[in-house]
């Protein structure tokens, strides 16, 4: 053996020995040599990689810290979403969460669930390649997320490249990114030290954390990790459980959190709860409730999911904790709609993990409820990543100078009347789009991700922008040019290019995402969508009725009274048009997804790769005819559109004699309705 090759094999059995070490002290939490052995062994590696760069490979030891900061954070796009899930908060929520799950499942016979302590943390997604680390991404918004490879790898507990053998060729793993308590305790007790900023609580650190462009910043941190799901994989098999899916995970090295159960029925899950809730307090990591899910992946499959939670898994959270505090002032704040919102400014006071001094109050039919008066002691309620709210004023503590809270007559920022319909329990500014207030925040809203969609334009921006006098209105958005913005604060030229081309590139949009943008009142994501698909064009949508308009599905007396006000203000539609002129375009069609839509009433599932088309077009395509898309196959749907590589759903869709089309036909059908593919 050459002396060349004698070093690679002596460093390759280095690596395989440290990579023993990692699994036995971090999955097994039982390490087989004292720390200073692998301190050894570890710059041993480091030494003869020093004098051997060639032989550097991503998945040794020794490169867990990429060697500069980066720019910014790419984009990700998850092959299978990261879901959210559902909560329920009592001992009835669960047994009504478990009787749903055997109604769908049309069993009497008790359902074995995996339970999972939540942790409070950041939800990742890591893939590896042939057992390698090779890409680590946030949740973001479900279906997008930010590339945080560099930061993932820098968690000691997580492997850089998996042990053992058997797993699939593409695995990706899900997991929580959290900080324990003792280094949180200890990062803050340094940094305070030194006259640096600390942290709140332990989420805020680990997600800080993992979002710092410079790894070796991160690096620093003490992470830890919780692998406790499968995305998307390739070329292997995985076991029919969730629970024997998990011990396959720990086998390859990840860790899973070892207080992950095996429970049967509804009060065994109550149980494993209230064990956990005593315990919570020793762990050494912050939890905010457990995670149930069905333990079966067939039963998950069956149940299916719904909007964009699953229907086999639900979080029960904790109950909300309590602290009290003193109440040293209320101010009005005027929201994006012009909502006049009394906020309470308290004597800082931890609860719920945090540190809060401002606790909402709702609206003054609240604070009327109450009894809230300036002076009062209150207690402060925080369930979760809720906004803290004031829940109970402590009347026997109330001192003799207590001040009631009078709702203001003129609005805090434009000086308008403050009016409060009849009726209804918010008070609004009646300076509409003339309120900087509500200005800002629209503007802020109509460039958000899930609206239009400008890239680079932050809260921060838009302030500043409409502080210049730039900006006063979103239409004036597209009238901005290259050298304002390179002008302003902060703003170089190659920043002022890139945001005059988000700008430019926004322009081009969807119906739903314009409706969305508007702010209208009561008119969120799904409701524009449903309009979009019912009225086909943003003119058939403005000159319908209140009448028409609840002739749309889910659409009731509210809102449609809410969008009539909307483009009966003439301003409203005068920035519609400013907007139009500047450019801002989409495809309009014809209403299609009424009740009378050719395939209303009709269930679809698609399933496999559709080569001329994707799946988004074809599901979009049987919205606008009127049918309903599911996640999956029943004995409910009337039909399987199979692509390519179609997998369970066909075998379920068979095995239940529902009608299976390909892509042809399914291409012969949309355009038979008038559909041109």
């Amino acid at each position: 053996m050459s002396s060349h090759s004698s070093i690679a094999h002596q460093i390759e059995q280095l690596r395989a020995e440290l990579r023993e070490h990692n699994y036995r002290y971090y999955v097994l939490d039982n390490p087989s040599v004292p720390d200073a052995e692998y301190d050894r062994l570890f710059r041993q590696l480091q030494q003869l990689e020093r004098e051997h760069p060639e032989l550097i490979t991503a998945d040794s030891p020794t490169q867990r810290v990429g060697d500069r900061p980066l720019d910014e954070f790419a984009e990700v796009q998850h092959r299978v979403p990261m879901l959210s899930l559902d909560n329920v908060f009592n001992e009835e929520e669960l047994i009504a969460f478990d009787r749903r799950v055997r109604e769908r499942l049309e069993t009497e016979d008790e359902i074995e669930y995996v339970c999972e302590p939540k942790l409070d943390g950041l939800a990742v997604s890591v893939r590896y390649e042939h057992g390698v680390l090779v890409q680590g991404a946030t949740r973001g918004d479900g279906q997008t997320g930010e590339d945080i490879t560099q930061n993932i790898r820098t968690i000691h507990s997580l492997p850089l490249k998996l042990h053992g053998s058997g797993y699939p060729a593409t695995l990706e793993v899900r997991g929580e990114v959290f900080m324990p308590k003792a280094g949180f305790d200890e990062m803050n007790r340094r940094a305070a030290e030194k006259g640096e900023k600390v942290f709140v609580n332990p989420r805020n650190a680990a997600a800080g954390s993992l979002r710092q462009l410079d790894p070796r910043m991160t690096a620093q941190r003490p992470l830890d990790m919780y692998v406790y799901g499968i995305g998307h994989v390739e070329g292997g098999a995985l076991t029919d459980t969730h629970f024997g899916n998990l011990q396959l995970l720990k086998q390859w090295g990840l860790r899973i959190n070892p207080e992950t159960r095996l429970a049967v029925g509804a009060k065994a899950l109550q149980q494993y709860h209230d064990d956990m809730l005593a315990r919570r307090n020793a762990l050494a990591y912050e939890i905010d409730g457990i995670v149930y899910k069905v333990n079966a992946i067939k039963l998950q499959k069956e149940l299916g999911f719904v909007s964009r939670a699953p229907r086999w898994a639900t979080a029960h959270k904790f109950p909300a904790q309590e602290e009290m505090t003193r109440l040293l002032d209320v101010e009005f704040q005027v929201g994006r709609t012009g909502a006049i919102t009394p906020v309470a400014r308290l004597e800082p006071v931890f609860v719920g993990g945090v540190t809060v001094s401002n606790a909402t109050l709702h609206n003054m039919d609240e604070v009327a409820r109450m009894d809230v008066r300036v002076g009062d002691t209150v207690i402060i309620h925080r369930a979760g990543d809720v906004i803290p709210k004031v829940a109970k004023v402590v009347l026997e503590k109330r001192p003799a100078h207590a001040q009631p809270v009078q709702l203001p007559t003129h609005c805090p920022v434009c000086g308008s009347d403050i009016i409060k319909p009849e009726g209804e329990a918010v008070a609004r500014c009646s300076g509409g789009l003339y309120c900087p207030a509500q200005v800002k925040e629209a503007i802020k809203h109509f460039a958000s991700r899930k609206a239009m969609d400008v890239e680079g334009l932050g809260d921060k921006l838009v302030e500043q922008l409409v502080d210049l006098g730039l900006i006063a209105h979103v239409s004036d958005l597209y009238k901005l040019t290259v050298d304002q913005v390179a002008a302003m604060e902060r703003m170089g030229q190659k920043s002022a290019q890139n945001l005059i081309d988000a700008l430019e590139k926004s322009k081009h949009t969807t119906l739903p995402r314009f409706l969305f943008a508007l702010g209208i009142r009561e008119v969120g994501e799904a409701t524009a969508l449903t309009l979009a698909q019912h009225f086909g064009t943003l003119e058939n949508i403005r000159n319908a009725s209140e009448e028409q308009l609840q002739e749309a599905p889910d659409i009731g007396p509210v809102v449609a009274s809410r969008i009539v006000a909307f483009f009966q203000q003439s301003h409203n539609l005068d920035i519609i048009r400013a907007l139009q002129a500047a450019g801002v375009h989409w495809t309009e069609q014809e209403p299609t997804a009424r009740e009378t839509g050719a395939l209303s009433g009709k269930t679809y599932v698609l399933t496999g790769t559709l080569t001329k088309l994707t799946r988004d077009e074809a599901k979009d395509y049987l919205q606008q005819l009127g049918a309903k898309v599911a996640g999956s196959v029943s004995k409910n749907t009337d039909a399987v559109v199979a692509g390519e590589k179609a997998g369970s759903k066909l075998a379920k869709a068979e095995s239940l004699g529902v009608a299976i089309i390909d892509e042809d036909s399914f291409i012969q059908l949309l355009n038979a309705h008038g559909i041109e593919v």
